[in-house]
């Protein structure tokens, strides 16, 4: 069967539900780059049913930085990484509404409380429950997503209790090769916290990393497995290579390979909430726009310990591909900013200066 024949069985079979099979999956990742629009506007028609052209703006809030204990390979936060990023104990419930304020003041819908370590003690969980009835009382209809490790017994329950809608925790690879990543804890520890989530009521948030040095393979298994698990939200990121961390030299990724990764995992979970996550303007550079036509969700601002794009720059992009922000107004413009400023020309002939070549 060739390959548009597979796109559109793969499209036929998403749009009624169905499960798509091992090696149509995988074919998707094996496409050539020149059959890479091919496979993005199969993978759009499956995007375009559930989710139209919206796109969902989340915003990051790391109450708190580095300090963990767990060893996770592709983490700056890790236990023993010299990476220079910023180190903080939690913030003060006044800080973090604040932060979560200018988020939401730029369009996102959703708010996500991180805080790094193995897991929340009770204790935490009183400090998260404290910030999200904060922001719930200025905000009362943004959604607010906690992700703060392993949950033990009860702490799902309490965080719903306080008002959390959702609760992220990452797969991130394949079972089977889960212990090449991170050896303080399980894959099948973080399989337990994403039902302890969703059996207490918490929206089910949970995605890949992909360029850890993964096969095809992997990927196709851990988005298979994130189906078994129906999380309303995928988040799909891309390994940002941290120096002072063991991954910090794995540069394995192309924006064609991650168009398809993306491509792959809207077929696999089709009617999820698809992030583009971590690492996109890395990775994905000027092919961003395309990455919307697949993808219905993505961070806004930065990340954890890195920086992303200016939020101003993601609003024009979304605009200017013909998407519109979820929540917004569609018959306004988004406000980009205003027009370009043209910038003379001061360098090259008549100066002294190099040209711009």
């Amino acid at each position: 069967m060739d390959l548009l024949a597979i796109l559109n069985n793969l499209t036929t079979k998403a749009l009624s539900g169905q499960k798509p099979t091992y090696d149509e999956a995988l074919t998707v990742l094996r496409s050539k780059d020149d059959d890479l629009m091919d496979v993005i506007a199969a993978a759009f028609r499956v995007r375009r049913c559930y989710f139209g052209k919206r796109v969902k703006l989340n915003f990051l809030v790391n109450l708190k930085s580095g300090l963990c204990p767990e060893d996770c390979f592709y983490c700056s936060q890790r236990r023993g990484s010299d990476t220079e990023i910023l180190k903080y104990t939690w913030l003060k419930p006044d800080e973090a509404v604040a932060l979560a304020g200018a988020g939401i003041s730029g369009g996102a819908r959703r708010v996500c409380l991180v805080a790094s370590g193995r897991g929340p003690t009770d204790r935490d969980i009183d400090r998260v429950a404290h910030v999200i009835g904060a922001i719930k009382t200025a905000h009362p209809k943004v959604e607010v997503c906690a992700c703060l490790g392993l949950l033990s017994d009860g702490q799902a329950a309490r965080l719903r209790a306080a008002g959390a809608d959702a609760y992220n925790h990452n797969l991130n690879t394949a079972g089977e090769r889960y212990p090449s990543i991170c050896t303080t804890h399980t894959y099948d520890d973080r399989v337990d916290t994403v039902r302890r989530a969703q059996r207490a009521g918490l929206s089910p948030c949970s995605g890949i990393i992909a360029g850890m040095g993964e096969r095809d393979e992997d990927l196709v298994d851990v988005a298979l497995a994130l189906r078994e698990l129906t999380p309303d939200s995928v988040p799909v990121n891309f390994l940002i290579p941290f120096a002072g961390t063991p991954l910090g030299t794995e540069w394995n990724l192309t924006p064609q390979y991650c168009l398809r990764i993306l491509a792959m995992v809207r077929f696999v979970c089709p009617d999820a909430e698809v992030r583009l996550a971590g690492g996109r303007e890395i990775h994905l550079g000027s092919m961003q726009p395309l990455a919307l036509y697949l993808a219905n969700s993505i961070f806004l601002g930065d990340y954890l310990t890195s920086e992303g794009q200016e939020s101003h720059r993601d609003l024009k992009m979304i605009a200017e591909a013909g998407f519109t922000v979820e929540g917004l107004d569609s018959t306004k413009p988004v406000a980009v900013g205003g027009p370009e400023r043209v910038a003379l020309r001061q360098r090259g002939a008549g100066t002294d200066l190099p040209p711009n070549a």
